[in-house]
């Protein structure tokens, strides 16, 4: 198994990309395909001690896209070598089995889409992210890729959110949930409440709606939104995580007991920081292409790196992409809810 790694995203690259790649080659025993500026790459490889005995190779592109380019449709077009292109397709040909990407989040989308096509029966492919909960962890879809969206656009997610919770997670039955403002099915937008008598339709192990504050506690394997919603929840569980940490560390720092209770309690601390550490998931999934495609965060350090590298592995162990597939050709196939799967 090889997975193509776009050295130059990030915000680190290639410095934290290549010792993600090493740590993900020792520890994961995959292969990774360094795409990027060779002279860079391999001067890194050199400063890390080298790749010896480890399956990682360079493959060599002359461009990048930068972090903050607001039209990527139009750099990839100027910059047919751009690394991320170039491992899009790498993953396109069958050379590398996924694609990891910590760069420009809209670059890596497009050049998947690009290369990798659709899934047939998918309008809109989605980013799906694992959001951490008091159960263990649930699969929030659509976390960025479409702001706006129509109903059988949500319902495509929440099969393809139930192929990948079925595939990936252990979750044979996964239940299923749409985001919105209250429980009741009269509840919601528009696209919401349309959304909610299609999966009521869907054939799928649909719960109803659920609020943003249930998420967190695990009552649903799959929630699922529209993007501009589902980004939001992201960024302020990610917000509101590290303010606490930061809360937490004031207030341990102005009391002798605090810190002494602080020593007692560090096991169970380090712990919780742990689960609610973006790196120790890695990244997330763009569900609807046909390929394995792992956008990680764009300040990932070398274990996120890694972690986003497990995720693709996982991703491709679990054959999701075909799992997606046959969801969506059975429900085309028994009516699915009237639109979707066209």
């Amino acid at each position: 198994m090889r997975i193509a790694l776009d050295a130059m995203g990030g915000d680190f690259a290639p410095a934290e990309t290549v010792a993600g790649a090493l740590m993900a080659a020792k520890e994961l025993g995959v292969g990774v395909m360094l795409v990027g500026d060779k002279e860079k790459i391999e001067e890194r490889l050199s400063a890390l001690g080298g790749a010896q005995g480890l399956d990682v190779s360079v493959v060599h592109a002359g461009g990048v896209i930068p972090m903050d380019e607001h039209h990527p449709v139009e750099a990839l077009r100027r910059m047919r070598d751009a690394s991320v292109i170039v491992a899009a397709d790498l993953a396109a040909r069958g050379e590398a089995c996924a694609m990891v990407s910590a760069g420009n989040t809209g670059a890596a989308m497009i050049a998947a889409l690009m290369r990798q096509k659709r899934i047939r029966g998918v309008d809109r492919p989605a980013i799906a992210t694992v959001f951490p909960t008091t159960t263990g962890y649930c699969l929030l879809v659509d976390a960025g890729a479409n702001s706006e969206c129509r109903p059988h656009h949500l319902v495509t997610f929440a099969q393809m959110g139930a192929a990948y919770a079925a595939s990936v997670m252990g979750r044979p039955q996964p239940r299923i949930a749409l985001l919105s403002n209250g429980e009741e099915e009269s509840k919601g937008t528009e696209v919401v409440i349309a959304a909610h008598a299609l999966l009521r339709k869907a054939g799928l192990n649909f719960i109803g709606n659920i609020e943003g504050k249930d998420i967190p506690f695990g009552k649903a394997d799959v929630v699922v939104t529209d993007g501009f919603t589902g980004n939001v929840v992201l960024k302020l569980a990610e917000g509101v995580g590290e303010a606490i940490v930061s809360m937490l560390k004031d207030s341990i720092a102005k009391s002798p007991v605090y810190k002494v209770g602080a020593l007692l309690a560090r096991p169970a601390l380090k712990a919780l920081a742990t689960r609610m550490d973006y790196s120790e998931y890695g990244g997330a999934m763009l569900l609807g292409v046909n390929g394995v495609t792992v956008i990680a965060h764009g300040r990932s350090k070398a274990k996120a790196i890694m972690n986003a590298i497990r995720a693709a592995k996982l991703a491709c162990d679990g054959g999701v992409v075909s799992s997606i597939a046959r969801m969506l050709e059975a429900k085309a196939y028994e009516g699915g809810d009237g639109e979707s799967g066209r």
